[in-house]
């Protein structure tokens, strides 16, 4: 039975220690395991789906996931390998600013990331033994990264095994860890049974002694109105009428998004449905047996959707998928608690029972059948934060990114969730046309209220920062971002405006303003909130937020490309989510490179600035603002440039900056002061003189 995620509040530190170990070695080992299924190193470098990277991506992603967070949580204070921690850290969803392009990397062998995994496996191993922990780990403490680490990688373990079941067949291979079920037949006659009205509380509390991801953080209450839920998941036999009535060929059952889908996919039936010689098979891990149709049919939102309108027209009743809010009342029916800890669970769920969906009138909980395990169940609910969200710092972009929309709740977990995927409380959503391991259960009830998406940005900082480039001036202090665009550009003159590269981007006004006269500008930023949204404002050519006045009253702002001459842009430029520290290789051969008010927030600037001539041409200027804020919880004061005594005398940062840079580049004139407003409040603002360096590479 694979461990469960430990209880992190312990009788003493060094309990705690010993339920992480156990927890962090049979984690790394199972995800090693899922990876046997593969046959031969070519099926490590084949994509399985032109939406994901190869699989030796998720080989390496899980361990340079652990180093990263570990940097930033001041655990690790140097990199095992920061080819591969670059290589490996972005590009895992189909967000805009992933970079899925295959010729931007020359993947290892299969031999030296397993050799990888190895050192971070004995690093880990160490920290676990050697850091100091509480007897209550909490989302504060550095050593939470090392549970997060875990969980991330439990996470992965299941996403992997998909992509997988999505290879050809000629690249897997049966593996004992990994046998599915056996028994399949008919399943029963569906039917739908009452859910009585009532309350939901969601949201767990900071001391919770569980890890959670920050969107199950906060607090949600709502009241349920009483509706009708169908007793099992829709089986592949329930299915089958909705392909043999046309379904797929029938745009009246499908929204706008979901035929778009069908039509560009070419969708006939489920994707992992195989039709050969004259009859249905499954494909499942490493296999194709003949259909099990008394087993849970697996489907996109989007087909799911579908096939509910499809059941209307045919029964006359609302038919539609449940909100999370309902799921939740139908799991307080049914009685089901959490997986237990010591003993199989009463469901096909956390790799208990088989490596499969199994007949869905296996797992009886209360009057129901499989709230809880089998697959994922979709819902209608578009992921959002619950009242008091807050972005965990070492994290920041695991929610924000689909807080946009487009991505929907799944609840209940399947046969291969494990740890936090397998408790009540998680919430995991994924794009419409994704597949995981994912099907549904139709409830019958009153029309859902429209989704009421905020399309204002709320987070504090990222106000701030939108503001600061696109807002309004203050104090007579113009806009700093396109004053540093400015500055570049009169540095420029006479010289090729080809490639530019704005380190430090944040929401990027800066890559903008150069785009009017470059060829091409690449903005690249370590937050993954600010990237998404320049590229919100890029793609949508607006973007609203608000700003903090005081208390709770707030001023709505809404903000154009138009109106700030920056239309007609968007194809010159694009935003990239990455490390200064460790940029990637592909990044090089630009004519100009901007870092504004960055090398102060580093951990590490010397990795950033001692190898940026690398990236530039002969003759490519390099332009640095720093108001040189050194501060420890950003920067260790070891790796400071300047701001302290040295040999007796101040040592200025400038003067660090020069010892740095001098060998492969010369000054061009005096520093500069340039100012610079930050809006907090309507009373409070944030004055900063930064100083201004221009360089020209030899």
């Amino acid at each position: 039975m694979l461990t469960r995620t430990p209880r992190l509040i312990a009788d003493s530190a060094d309990q705690l220690r010993e339920r992480l170990l156990t927890y962090f070695h049979t984690t790394f080992d199972r995800y090693e395991s899922l990876f046997q299924l593969l046959k031969g190193d070519e099926a490590y470098y084949v994509k399985p789906i032109a939406l994901r990277h190869p699989l030796i991506f998720y080989f390496g992603h899980t361990a340079t996931f652990f180093v990263n967070k570990l940097l930033l949580a001041g655990l690790l204070t140097e990199r095992i390998h920061p080819g591969f921690e670059s290589m490996f850290a972005v590009g895992v969803d189909e967000m805009s600013w992933d970079d899925l392009e295959d010729s931007h990397y020359d993947w290892p062998s299969v031999e030296a990331v397993r050799a990888y995994r190895q050192q971070v496996r004995q690093r880990v191993d160490v920290l676990i033994r050697t850091t100091s922990l509480p007897e209550h780990l909490s989302p504060e403490h550095p050593a939470w990264a090392l549970i997060m680490g875990i969980e991330h990688e439990r996470i992965h373990l299941e996403t992997s095994s998909v992509l997988i079941r999505q290879h050809h067949l000629k690249y897997v291979q049966p593996h004992p860890d990994w046998r599915p079920w056996t028994s399949y037949g008919q399943p029963p006659a569906n039917d739908l049974l009452p859910v009585a009205a009532g309350a939901v509380s969601l949201g767990k509390r900071w001391d919770d002694p569980y890890y959670g991801w920050d969107n199950e953080y906060g607090r949600h209450q709502a009241e349920v109105a009483a509706f009708q839920a169908a007793r099992y998941l829709t089986s592949h036999v329930e299915y089958l009428a909705f392909i043999e009535d046309k379904g797929y060929h029938r745009e009246e059952f499908w929204d706008e998004e979901g035929w778009g889908w069908r039509c560009y996919a070419q969708a006939e039936h489920p994707t992992f449905w195989v039709w050969r010689g004259s009859q249905w098979y499954l494909r499942l891990l490493s296999e194709e047996i003949p259909m099990p149709w008394d087993w849970p049919v697996e489907v996109n939102c989007l087909e799911a959707r579908a096939f509910c309108r499809w059941k209307s027209q045919q029964t006359g009743q609302q038919v539609r998928l449940p909100s999370e809010d309902e799921w939740y009342r139908l799991g307080a029916s049914s009685g089901f608690n959490e997986v237990p800890e010591f003993e199989a669970a009463h469901a096909n769920i956390h790799l208990d029972h088989a490596a499969s969906s199994c007949p869905v009138q296996t797992f009886r909980q209360g009057e129901f059948y499989d709230v809880v395990g089998n697959v994922w169940q979709w819902t209608e609910t578009p992921i959002y934060p619950f009242e008091g969200f807050q972005v965990h710092p070492v994290y920041d972009d695991f929610s924000t990114p689909t807080f946009d929309g487009r991505h929907n709740l799944i609840k209940g977990g399947s046969w291969i969730s494990t740890g936090n995927e397998s408790r009540l409380a998680s919430r995991y959503a994924f794009r419409r046309h994704f597949f995981q391991h994912a099907g549904f259960r139709y409830v019958v009830g009153a029309p859902l209220e429209p989704t009421r998406l905020s399309r204002y940005e709320t987070d504090q900082l990222a106000s701030q920062y939108m503001e600061l480039h696109y807002g309004a001036s203050y104090w007579g202090v113009g806009n700093f971002p396109k004053a540093v665009a400015d500055k570049a550009l009169r540095a420029m003159a006479g010289r090729p405006c080809r490639y530019a590269l704005d380190v430090g981007c944040a929401t990027g006004r800066t890559t903008l303003e150069l785009a009017k006269q470059f060829d091409h500008v690449t903005g690249v930023d370590f937050s993954a909130r600010f990237i998404d949204l320049a590229v919100q404002l890029v793609q949508e050519g607006s973007l609203s937020y608000t700003l903090l006045d005081e208390g709770e009253l707030v001023t709505y702002r809404h903000v154009t490309l138009d109106a700030l001459g920056l239309n007609g842009l968007q194809t010159q430029v694009n935003f990239v989510q990455g490390d200064a520290c460790n940029l990637k290789p592909i990044l090089q051969g630009y004519d100009l490179i901007v870092a504004a008010n960055l090398i102060d927030r580093l951990y590490q600037p010397a990795l950033f600035l001692r190898d940026l001539h690398e990236r530039l041409v002969a003759g490519g200027i390099l332009i640095l603002t720093s108001p040189y804020t050194w501060m420890e919880e950003h920067t260790e004061r070891e790796y400071w440039l300047g701001g302290y005594k040295k040999d007796g005398e101040s040592y200025r940062s400038l003067e660090g900056l020069k010892a740095l840079l001098l060998p492969h580049f010369r000054l061009l004139d005096a520093p500069e002061d340039l100012p610079m407003v930050i809006r907090e409040t309507a009373r409070k603002f944030q004055h900063t003189l930064v100083q201004v360096t221009i360089w020209e590479r030899l």
